[in-house]
Order: C-alpha cells, then structure tokens, then sequence
C-alpha cells in the first residue's frame, strides 16, 4: 500500500492505494509533510484531483477500492450516480436505495466513505436543502457544492 500527502484548496490530503485500486482519499487535519515523490500507483488519481480542483474534470476514472460492509458499498455505489453539480437528500437517497426507513444508516455509511470527493457523499443534503453532516467539515461541503455548481452572474444587458 504506498501513502501519499499533497495540498489541495481544502488542505492537506490523503491518498493511499495499489495495484488494486484508491483505497482512501480523506482530509486531514493534522500537518503531515507533503510528498515529495508520487508513487506510480498513485500519480493518476494526484493528476485527475488536480484537474478537478482547476476545473476541468467532472469525472473520475482511475480504479477504486474502497473497503466497507455491503450495505456501506451499496450506498456508496449510489453516491456515484449523483452527477456533478447536483444534489440529493439523505431522504431522496434512502428511497432510491429501496428503504425510507434506513435514512440513518445511509446517513451513517455516508459518513464513513473512505474516497473523498470521487464518491461524492458532499452532493448529499438535508431535505430541506440544508448542508447538514459532513465529515470533512460543512464549510467544505459548502466549497465543493459551489466549486461544481457556481452561480453564474446574469447580465443585465
């Protein structure tokens, strides 16, 4: 597994992986050093978050692997059908996953993606379209949502 830190707009970030696959983007809150050398493994996924962080990438390809429990994966993969620039409730979620009843278990597995970003838990809102819950910190949440959908100045002539 080879470990990685470099600096984005939102602070100092994580990312370890293999052959495999991206096992962990996160944030970090802590001072670690950033790396020097990117890992071959690991050069691609710096590249498309650098492109993402600048703009040009709404789209992740390079291969994931996160690790969860089953019911975690399952919403995990229905995050990943959450396009850029849009929202969902952790109500709309729960319905789409089949059960409104689990709204705090999908809440709770949401919580816990290991892949920042790329599995975008940061499109999920309250219902009321409120930035509720985020682990990295609502004023992140707040940064992404804007970053994927800024609100464009009309002209008034």
């Amino acid at each position: 597994m080879q470990t990685i830190f470099i600096k984005t707009p939102l602070g100092i970030t994580k990312i370890s992986g293999n052959e495999d696959g991206i096992h962990i983007i996160s944030i970090t809150e802590g001072e670690e050093t950033i790396s020097k050398k990117i890992p071959k493994e690991l050069k691609e996924v710096v590249n498309q978050l650098e492109e993402y962080f600048t703009g040009k990438r709404q789209n992740f390809t390079f291969k994931i692997n996160p690790q969860g429990t089953d019911f975690q994966r399952k919403v995990w993969n229905a995050l990943l059908e959450i396009p850029y620039g849009k929202t969902l409730s952790y109500l709309q979620l729960s319905k789409k996953l089949g059960d409104v009843k689990a709204i705090r278990a999908v809440a709770s597995a949401n919580g816990k993606n290991p892949l920042w970003i790329v599995i975008p838990c940061h499109r999920v809102i309250g219902t009321d379209g409120s930035l509720t819950g985020y682990a990295g910190g609502l004023w992140r949440k707040k940064w992404l949502l804007e970053h994927e959908n800024p609100i464009k100045q009309e002209s008034l002539f």
